[in-house]
């Protein structure tokens, strides 16, 4: 009824001659006449030494009878013994069994349906959930991984530590040992790529950051620029005049405003500089509303329309020509006895009228505005009437200028700056991405004629 686990067996000797106990394999020969009573010992007993029953075999106290009895209850003893180990080791075995199985079952389950990482850790599966709820934070998420995947790795170390100590290699089957180092090699890789992966996942997101930080820094430095330059005032020009307002797209957001206003005025003279090769038309160089008026001053060129000037919403259209993307030096007189016109170009008088909004005088305290046409005072602007190009040298006087003064103003011999409205870079604000720049001196301009 017993398992033979060993190799060595005990033998009880009975013979004619007297008697004995000893330790044979099984390959020797049995001497003849002899009796054996068997019983199973463990390897590591037989290795180690394990002492055998201490049974003299001739000339004790005893009787033959007596002794043989008293090896047989020792041997029976041992018997008792080595079944209760038997049981033992069985009993650990199965505890291994189901921790293994346990293990499996964390890994995706042993009938190998499903995958051995899944994508919500625990909740799909009929393993324990390892891993609960992620947290939001890229790196929470990799940290609580990193953690999860490690305890798991412990766990299956320790594992393993506990077979080779409880257990005996020797005494499992092959297939079986064979089956549990396969898995346990399985599980290591798979935690092994999977670490791999949070680590790429991780660098990723470290250079993805990396990235919008530097291009947020690159943003915050342009405006810094572009502050300081607004805050350096006079001290980016040669002298206060010396700038343009440039206006490169048409929008309804670009444009220029001068920070003065206008008095009440029976006459003016409007004089500036601009440069502009949009097409159909160079739109509104400036415009001046006033409240229950919008149209109180505009200089516009609209769509195919010729260049107009209005005053009080009435219109006179003018003889000037400047959207060939060259520099132009324009002015306009008026004055409310009759309601004059005369219309400049490069120092020029090319067209002169009459009952333009006669006796009507110019209302005080409206809005100047440079590139767009004002609706309502100081917006409302309609991208198809904008300006584009630059203008320099925007500056206004009470009076109707003499022919002269304007081309003496025009051919750069006289830097007249107007005793309304001067052209200076504190008296002028740019807004929505029009800028200022240093403008080309008046001998430039006229070679650009």
């Amino acid at each position: 009824m017993l398992a033979l686990l060993t190799t060595g067996i005990v033998f009880l000797v009975v013979s004619g001659g007297g008697w004995g106990v000893g330790v044979r394999s099984q390959e020797s020969p049995a001497p003849p006449g002899s009796r054996f009573v068997c019983t199973s010992l463990p390897l590591e007993a037989t290795s180690a030494g394990c002492p055998l029953p201490a049974v003299p075999i001739q000339g004790g106290a005893l009787t033959p009878e007596e002794e043989l009895k008293a090896t047989v209850l020792q041997l029976r003893e041992t018997i008792l013994q080595q079944k209760e180990t038997i049981g033992n080791q069985r009993e650990t075995i199965r505890e291994l069994t189901g921790k293994l199985t346990r293990c499996e079952s964390l890994a995706g389950g042993a009938d190998g349906k499903s995958g051995p990482w899944r994508k919500e850790y625990g909740k799909t599966g009929t393993g324990k959930d390892t891993m609960g709820d992620l947290p939001r934070d890229p790196g929470q998420v990799i940290d609580q991984l990193s953690r999860t995947m490690q305890s798991l790795k412990d766990r299956l170390e320790a594992l393993e530590h506990q077979l080779r100590v409880n257990v005996s290699y020797a005494i499992l089957p092959n297939d079986f040992r064979e089956m549990l180092q396969r898995r346990l090699g399985e599980l290591e890789r798979q935690l092994l790529s999977k670490v791999a992966e949070l680590e790429d996942e991780k660098s990723l997101l470290h250079n993805e950051t990396s990235a919008h930080r530097q291009k947020t820094e690159t943003a915050l430095n342009a405006l810094l620029e572009r502050v300081s330059e607004l805050e350096r005032g006079n001290s980016a020009f040669k002298s206060p005049d010396a700038f343009k307002v440039s206006l490169p797209l048409r929008t309804n957001y670009l444009y220029g405003k001068i920070k003065k206003t206008l008095p009440e005025l029976y006459a003016f003279t409007i004089c500036l500089w601009l440069r502009s090769s949009a097409s159909p038309g160079i739109g509104t160089p400036f415009s001046y509303a006033v409240s229950g008026q919008a149209n109180e001053i505009v200089l516009i060129e609209w769509g195919n329309n010729p260049i107009e000037l209005l005053i009080n919403d009435k219109v006179a259209q003018l003889p000037l020509f400047v959207s060939d993307g060259k520099w132009h030096h324009i002015c306009v007189t008026w004055t409310t006895r009759d309601g004059m016109w005369e219309a400049f170009q490069d120092g020029e008088k090319l067209g002169t009228g009459e009952n333009l909004a006669p006796w009507h005088p110019i209302k005080p305290g409206g809005v100047l505005i440079l590139g767009q046409e004002q609706d309502t005072v100081g917006g409302r602007f309609d991208a198809t009437q904008a300006f584009v190009g630059e203008l320099s040298q925007f500056n206004i006087w009470d009076r109707v200028l003499k022919a002269q003064e304007i081309m003496n103003i025009a051919n750069c011999s006289t830097n007249m700056p107007g005793n309304i409205i001067p052209w200076v870079d504190n008296n002028v604000d740019v807004f929505g991405g029009a800028t200022k720049w240093p403008v080309e001196t008046c001998e430039e301009r006229l070679l650009d004629l």
